[in-house]
């Protein structure tokens, strides 16, 4: 709790004590004995509760912004006084400024779940240079310098890391709990806290391009797009406040022309005025979203504005980029198939990865990864075996092992050696990359690679369907027969496969025609050749952990874990934040119209009217800091 505040609260306790002590002496003694003095104590108590909302009326009336809640509530407790009810006009100041205190306290809650992620943001970095330690700002460190990360200090830059090993917490920028272990050659980003040991790292980014920077700008740019509702409730107040007034004044005016009961009809007026105070909803809304944004904000999702969260409840149709959204992005052997009895399975692999070892082709690195997760892999011996390897550009590797002669590559290498023939049916109808393996004379067998498919896609697309989403599209540039393979697994129906980035243009496109008039298109993607359709479809969500920097800035909601379950994750916060928003409009529209009317037929109190505005309030703030729970 902010000092501010503790003196606040501080204040309301004191004036409440005496309010209620007032109270007290005024029910145990006859009134005619004590008027004056009890006008001068309310009073006092009065002043002491009401000096910042009279000051800060004072102020917007000069500045011609009169009609704001300080005016109204001003009015109202000034009115009670001067028709001799000083308790009530005590008491809606005072109970206006508890309201006030719980929807700061609230508004600060939220504000520090999204500045949980402004932690991130690094002091300094420790920098090599001349072989002496140098503390410096971040951005003054140049890409491919050294700099030393100490266990407990938080990572400063994007890198690799040239020595160490060490575990790195990542909460802050993806929510995941469990630490991530890393070693010398591995990539980290900024904003990960070094646990356990120490790293040197080579900086691959400058400051202003790291992965902190963007995340930071993203979170201080959250609140600039509102979502209409927040436009609506703003234009609403603009209209309704000066309504609600100039009726107060008819209401105070003409039944007392016609009756002659001019205390009655202002005190009813005066009611009138506390109960027409808009602040229920102008910062109940606010506060959903951006509670909605704070807690998306710690489950890994940074969502760039209101509006981009309140669009994505109206989401019909999702399109999802495959290589690296759905899939990882890295290949893994599926299968491998000797088709001669003279080579076993085993020896088809320790043939490849022979030939693949001195590649740094993915292909070839996820072969030699395969190989060396064998109980009797060695690695070491199997390239004391090599005695001639020459890579082949576009086509594979010819490599010469224990004086035999292998080819390993794809159907160009094979066609190239007069070997095409033997394997052509093959290529057509096998789902994944297929690497050959041939001796000089006949093909001995092949094995077949797939991009990994993440974990949590399959629960992500059920997660989709199951909220309502009525269309989910997979696009890749792969082949048909991998594609499909794919959509299988993940119970995709409708996919597009062989596409260049201006195909999926084209393709989102036409899902953008075919979405209802209220209906919104997402698109997923990671790579930089996502970045157009990122920004074409209504919602861009990038998947930030491993995504490029062109997707991540065209995109409107960044998931920073790189998994496509939270899209799920993300439709469920909006829904949930919408639903909020909506309860607050209907309770806070509804019961202010209830007792504006009561006030007006003289059945509602000026206390009802305190309950009507600044109950209302607290129960609508209360209800909007539900926003902030994500589960």
């Amino acid at each position: 709790m902010s000092k501010k505040l503790k003196k606040g609260l501080i204040r309301i306790i004191i004036c409440a004590v005496l309010f209620i002590l007032i109270k007290i002496i005024e029910a145990l003694t006859p009134l005619a004995e004590l008027k004056i003095l009890l006008l001068i104590l309310y009073l006092a108590v009065y002043v002491a509760i009401s000096h910042d909302i009279i000051r800060n009326a004072c102020m917007n009336i000069v500045h011609g912004n009169m009609l704001d809640e300080n005016f109204l509530m001003m009015v109202a407790s000034v009115g009670a006084f001067f028709i001799g009810s000083y308790s009530e006009g005590v008491a809606v100041i005072l109970l206006y400024q508890i309201g006030e205190w719980f929807q700061s306290y609230a508004v600060g809650k939220s504000r520090n779940s999204i500045k949980e992620l402004m932690n991130i943001r690094p002091d300094y970095a420790i920098v090599l240079r001349d072989n002496e330690e140098e503390e410096v700002d971040p951005d003054d460190v140049s890409v491919g310098e050294t700099i030393i990360v100490k266990p407990g200090e938080r990572i400063p830059l994007d890198g690799v890391i040239a020595e160490g090993t060490s575990s790195l917490d990542t909460m802050a920028l993806t929510g995941e709990s469990v630490p991530r272990d890393v070693a010398t050659g591995d990539e980290v980003i900024s904003g990960c806290v070094n646990l356990s040991g120490l790293l040197k790292i080579t900086v691959s980014k400058e400051f202003g391009q790291s992965t902190v920077s963007k995340i930071l700008e993203l979170v201080e740019n959250a609140t600039d797009k509102k979502a209409e509702s927040e436009n609506f409730i703003s234009k609403f107040a603009r209209y309704y406040t000066p309504s609600v007034v100039g009726a107060a004044v008819l209401l105070a005016i003409i039944p007392s022309l016609i009756t002659g009961e001019w205390l009655t009809w202002i005190y009813r007026a005066l009611s009138f005025l506390v109960i027409s105070c808009p602040c229920a909803l102008v910062i109940s809304i606010p506060l959903s979203f951006f509670g909605g944004i704070g807690g998306a904000g710690r489950e890994g999702i940074l969502v760039k504005g209101s509006s981009f969260l309140e669009q994505l409840d109206k989401a019909e149709i999702i399109a999802m980029d495959k290589t690296g959204t759905l899939t990882k992005g890295k290949f893994g052997v599926d299968r491998i198939c000797a088709m001669t009895d003279e080579v076993s399975e085993d020896k088809l692999l320790r043939i490849a990865a022979a030939a693949e070892s001195y590649s740094s082709h993915p292909i070839a690195v996820s072969i030699v990864e395969h190989y060396e997760n064998m109980a009797d892999a060695n690695m070491d011996e199997l390239k004391s075996n090599i005695d001639d390897i020459t890579e082949l550009a576009g086509h594979g590797i010819e490599a010469t092992i224990d004086s035999n002669k292998y080819y390993v590559g794809n159907d160009k290498l094979l066609k190239d050696r007069g070997l095409s023939e033997a394997v052509k049916p093959l290529a057509l109808d096998t789902a994944g990359t297929i690497v050959y393996v041939a001796d000089e004379h006949k093909v001995l067998g092949y094995i077949v690679l797939s991009d990994i498919i993440k974990p949590d896609s399959e629960m992500a697309v059920s997660s989709l369907m199951a909220a309502g989403i009525k269309r989910i599209v997979m696009l890749t540039g792969d082949r048909k027969a991998t594609a499909e393979a794919v959509a299988d697994k993940l119970n995709i129906k409708e996919y597009y496969s062989d596409l260049l980035p201006a195909d999926k243009v084209d393709i989102v496109e036409k899902l953008y025609n075919d979405r209802s008039e209220s209906g919104k298109l997402i698109f997923v993607g990671d790579g930089i050749n996502d970045a157009p359709v990122l920004a074409r479809a209504d919602i861009g969500i990038a998947m930030g952990g491993l995504g490029s920097d062109a997707a991540i800035e065209a995109a409107d909601i960044v998931i920073m874990t790189d998994e496509p379950a939270k899209i799920a994750k993300a439709v469920a916060i909006s829904r949930k934040t919408l639903r909020i928003v909506r309860e607050n409009i209907v309770f806070a529209i509804g019961v202010k119209l209830l007792v504006l009317l009561l006030a007006a037929l003289g059945f509602a109190t000026m206390w009802a009217a305190v309950f009507a505005d600044v109950g209302v309030a607290f129960i609508a703030i209360l209800n909007a800091m539900r926003a902030l729970k994500t589960s």
